[in-house]
């Protein structure tokens, strides 16, 4: 077990992306002392979307493939998603600067804006009193993610009436292969027109979109923001070398600020420089395959990596409102985010071989500590635990216990570390974890008793296909719990996540709504 403090805790990622977060290897939808440190970034895995009947040679190949002298892929990017469909859905708003906010109060963040707002600097991440102070005149709305993702699949069927959609890549974004009479360059430009069209006729005239074109995906990804809004790039082979070295590490889809910081360290600030390398080099760079993944997609090269996709990890974050913020009510916060991490892990056929726990106190103002980007002095704490390959509440529950167990708490933290302990089929095992202790001055007694930060993360996730079977998995009260789950996860599904559910939640029961995941489209229970 690993477990540790942060000096900088700064809860402005949770505000802009709340409750709920899908993360590959890189843990962007994370506060940045919670993200993983060696960890390099990873283009976010795709999900299937809604299953469409397509001719046969639609389908996509199974084996990597040199590419062509025509395009593979077209790529859509709504623009200002969420601020684009409450101008659609209120034609008052439309041509007036108007922000997305998880909720009605000025210490927190927008989590959209219009273009009309973002001409004069609004942006995802601005504190809504900022913007407030920047543009007089914005209107503010609290999101409604129900109707986003509503929205969104009427944008998916607008899409396939043009072409059949391969993969969706989070709430705002698919990417459909073309194919045959699609590829060349003329033909794929004027279906990027048609997609275009097809949205703003069937679902509204404000949704703009920005395409992009080229031989496989990530390269498609990068055109698509090339041009904003309603752009429609291509990026055909004989003008690639040229037009990828005019952009910056950070167009790259994967590299952020961490992974920005790690290049040049090494000695990588441009992009010639990074695309000077060879395969071999850039596995080097990155420490891992990815690396060398780049590598071909910066070439153009396109290949099938469906056998190796799925979700890493499962994640979901909460901000606790003022009145929830006590132990006892935190404890059926996480309680929750953790039995609508254990559904969507079941849901998706997956295992999880890890858990985290993330908890950021609210500090008072007269104490040292570190100053959050709200003004607010706050103390973050971390910490995780290996488990067995498992998918039981059970199981889960008791991990979450142990690590909430180990938080700080009064004025003497313990500082002690530590690891190998695992969970194995059901039964806890190993000494009992212990958290590190927060920075940031010295404690005081009561420091740690006001949480406003919760986040659970399930880890290290196996597919069914890839699960390892131990010896309790034969065990007649195991095969008992796995039915009683999967009945559970029927009605919950059909009625709700809190259908049925533990009683230890029942103090959280309207915390933690459904959020809009950036990386994902949350089931609606």
């Amino acid at each position: 077990m690993t477990s540790g403090s942060s000096p900088d805790f700064d809860p402005a990622i949770p505000a802009v992306r709340p409750d709920e977060s899908v993360a590959d290897s890189d843990a962007e939808d994370w506060p940045e002392e919670f993200r993983p440190l060696a960890a390099p970034a990873s283009i976010p895995h795709s999900e299937s979307a809604p299953e469409s009947e397509p001719d046969a040679e639609h389908e996509p190949s199974h084996h990597a493939s040199a590419p062509g002298p025509g395009l593979n892929w077209l790529f859509v990017d709504l623009n200002s998603y969420f601020a684009s469909v409450e101008q659609q859905t209120r034609p008052e708003l439309r041509g007036r600067p108007v922000a997305v906010v998880p909720m009605m109060a000025d210490t927190t963040c927008c989590i959209a804006a219009s273009y009309e707002a973002k001409a004069v600097g609004v942006r995802t991440g601005t504190l809504v009193g900022d913007a407030k102070r920047m543009c007089p005149g914005i209107t503010l709305i609290e999101a409604r993610h129900e109707l986003y993702v509503d929205y969104h699949h009427r944008i998916v069927e607008a899409v396939e009436s043009c072409v059949p959609v391969s993969a969706v890549l989070s709430i705002d974004e698919m990417a459909c292969r073309l194919i045959g009479r699609e590829r060349p360059l003329l033909a794929a430009l004027d279906l990027g027109r048609r997609v275009k069209a097809r949205i703003r006729e069937q679902v509204g005239e404000t949704l703009r979109s920005s395409v992009g074109l080229a031989t496989n995906r990530y390269l498609a990804k990068i055109a698509s923001d090339m041009e904003k809004p309603d752009g429609l790039v291509a990026l055909p082979l004989d003008i690639l070398p040229e037009a990828l070295s005019r952009l910056t590490l950070r167009d790259l889809p994967g590299i952020g600020a961490r992974t920005e910081k790690r290049l040049n360290a090494k000695g990588i600030t441009t992009m010639p420089q990074l695309l000077a390398l060879n395969a071999e080099q850039a596995g080097e760079l990155w420490g891992s395959v990815w690396g060398q993944r780049l590598f071909h997609w910066l070439r153009g090269q396109d290949f099938d990596m469906s056998e190796t996709e799925h979700l890493k990890s499962i994640s979901h974050s909460h901000v606790l409102a003022p009145e929830m913020r006590t132990l006892d009510k935190a404890w059926a916060v996480a309680h929750k985010l953790l039995h609508k991490a254990a559904l969507r892990l079941r849901t998706n056929g997956l295992w999880a071989s890890g858990i985290d726990l993330a908890i950021g106190f609210a500090v008072p103002r007269g104490q040292q500590a570190p100053v959050s980007r709200f003004g607010v002095p706050t103390r973050g704490w971390h910490s995780d635990l290996r488990l067995a390959e498992c998918q039981d509440n059970q199981t889960l529950i008791a991990a979450l216990r142990r690590l909430w167990d180990s938080r700080p708490s009064g004025g003497e933290p313990s500082g002690n570390e530590l690891s190998g302990n695992e969970l194995s089929g059901g039964e806890l095992s190993g000494g009992e974890p212990s958290g590190g202790e927060p920075s940031g001055g010295e404690p005081s007694g009561g420091e740690y008793d006001q949480p406003y930060f919760i986040g659970v993360q399930l880890t290290n996730l196996v597919p069914d296909r890839l699960h390892s079977l131990n010896l309790f998995d034969a065990l007649e009260d195991t095969q008992s719990r796995t039915r009683l789950l999967a009945a559970m996860d029927q009605l919950n599904l059909k009625y709700g996540s809190a259908a049925l559910a533990p009683a230890a939640m029942l103090a959280a029961y309207k915390a933690a709504p459904t959020r809009i995941a950036f990386h994902s489209i949350p089931d609606l229970f």
